[in-house]
């Protein structure tokens, strides 16, 4: 059986897991998260595009699965980056507070998180090098 994106939205959102998290829409264009504000969510890509941009470079290019939002729910410092929607997008939102929660709860999703980071790391470290 295959699921559509709303529906995998719906399951996941119903999860007990991400409690508390929310659905957010967003139109193309529009700025889900500034670069210099302190973070107080974790976003995951549910259906769009969105952007990856410091100090007006593109960094990258996130879609469905993909997760932002991290390292400033993390330490509680400015985003490093500024994420734009593409096209219109729909992701979904964790809180700080349950964010930690879920991770504290979770130490799967936590060491997933922690792969991830460490991929983005890895990359920006070898385009770095090349």
């Amino acid at each position: 059986m295959t699921l559509t994106l709303d529906r995998r939205a719906e399951l996941l959102g119903a999860c007990r897991l991400f409690a508390g998290v929310g659905r957010t829409d967003l139109p193309a264009d529009r700025v889900i998260a500034r670069q210099g504000e302190i973070g107080t969510g974790f976003f995951v890509v549910v259906e769009g595009s969105a952007r990856v941009v410091r100090d007006g470079e593109e960094l990258a290019v996130l879609g469905p699965g993909q997760f932002f939002g991290e390292l400033s729910v993390l330490d509680g410092k400015p985003r490093v980056a500024q994420v734009v929607a593409i096209d219109d997008t729909r992701c979904l939102a964790l809180a700080t507070w349950d964010f930690e929660a879920v991770l504290l709860a979770n130490p799967s999703l936590a060491l997933a998180i922690l792969r991830g980071l460490a991929e983005r790391l890895r990359t920006q470290t070898e385009q770095q090098h090349h």
